[in-house]
């Protein structure tokens, strides 16, 4: 079994994903254990409140922001091993029919967690070399002594080589669990999905709702993909226009700009494997004289009130979390301006959200229509 570079390239995004995990975490969690060192050495009531503040910031910011990437490229993982193993699943089932365990050659997807060990490095040297200014920035008001960022070799084990580590053995465990199909399913491309029968139906639905409907259902990963980019834009766009009165412009535009990244990396992810899967689908439609419009809608328009709801989410995620730091962290702080829900800011993102989220399924909507019927049918 070979993993090519041009299968290992598509794993881009967990590498981006991954990084900016990492990238978060270091800042905070490295500061935090430095800021611990001189905490004898602050002496002033309000140096004290504000060192109990960046703590719990630190590991409110880590645990959670950390927590949702790591999840996401948890799932973007699976997807990928599965999609691996479902557009090889010839080329597997012989290795299993030559007599190959399914364990046997499991093993080998071990190299998927390639891409979160170089987004890891990738994240935590940038960070790294973010650090000294990060560290400016949380002692604007020069209330603790000056600190030096220092390198922890355990820190760095836990943000790059335990999730390395667990990563592979991941993939090698779900593709394990993947290849216990029979042979003869691997070697006819079965993928098992479930024909759901609706009971009580006296009309049948129109092919285009039904096709549709079967798009998400087959999908189901990817509507997660297209939430969750929804809630990054939403989540991340708004809390930076917050975070320039609250904080600082520095992390308002570090905030958004890994918002951005993860929402355009996760949204381009899914549409492009939404359209690559139902090329051939789409090409039957145009034979059969439907519009590329039609085609469009039928494969795309489904994901769009997914995109809603995981826009909402991502607006009450970051009215509640700015709501805990400001209300409960930095309770006892002086100057800290209070924060409440901005309606303007959230129409505003929402406007920029509508507009961004058309503009890019208009593009995919055109690549429908590029679609070569003639080389799809040769397949």
């Amino acid at each position: 079994m070979i993993i090519g570079m041009k299968d290992t390239a598509k794993l881009v995004g967990i590498s981006v994903i991954a990084g900016c995990a990492v990238f978060v975490c270091t800042l905070f969690l490295n500061y935090n254990i430095d800021i611990a060192a001189i905490k004898g050495e602050i002496t002033t009531e309000a140096g004290m409140a504000m060192y109990q503040a960046q703590v719990s910031t630190g590991k409110v910011t880590a645990s959670v922001s950390g927590g949702c990437l790591v999840l996401t490229s948890v799932v973007m993982l699976l997807f990928y091993v599965k999609n691996y193993i479902d557009t090889h699943s010839k080329e597997l089932g012989i290795l299993k029919a030559l007599g190959y365990s399914g364990l046997k050659i499991a093993k080998h997807f071990w190299v998927f967690g390639l891409s979160v060990f170089v987004g890891c490095i990738f994240g935590y040297v940038s960070a790294f070399f973010y650090l000294p200014s990060f560290y400016d920035l949380q002692n604007a008001e020069q209330l603790f002594p000056e600190i030096k960022a220092q390198l922890h070799p355990l820190l760095a084990f836990f943000l790059i080589g335990v999730p390395a580590i667990g990563f592979s053995i991941l993939a090698v465990i779900y593709a394990c669990l993947r290849l216990r199909h029979p042979v003869l399913d691997l070697l006819k491309e079965k993928r098992g999905y479930k024909i759901k029968v609706n009971r009580g139906v006296t009309k049948d639905r129109p092919f285009l709702k039904d096709l549709a409907g079967s798009t998400l259902r087959e999908r189901k990963t990817l509507v997660f993909f297209v939430a969750f980019s929804a809630f990054c834009f939403s989540a991340m766009v708004q809390m930076s226009m917050s975070m320039e009165k609250l904080s600082s412009k520095t992390m308002a535009v570090m905030i958004i700009v890994i918002g951005l990244i993860l929402a355009f990396m996760t949204l381009f992810l899914s549409l492009s494997s939404v359209v690559k899967g139902n090329t051939k689908t789409i090409a039957m439609m145009r034979v059969f004289g439907y519009k590329y419009s039609d085609c469009s809608r039928a494969v795309l328009g489904g994901y769009r009130p997914f995109s809603y709801v995981g826009f909402v989410i991502g607006t009450l995620y970051q009215y509640v979390l700015l709501k805990i730091m400001v209300g409960i962290v930095f309770a006892d702080i002086d100057n800290m301006p209070e924060y409440s829900f901005d309606f303007k800011k959230c129409a505003v993102t929402f406007v920029l959200f509508i507009l961004t989220y058309e503009i890019v399924m208009y593009s995919y909507a055109q690549r429908i229509k590029r679609l070569p019927l003639k080389s799809v049918m040769l397949e």
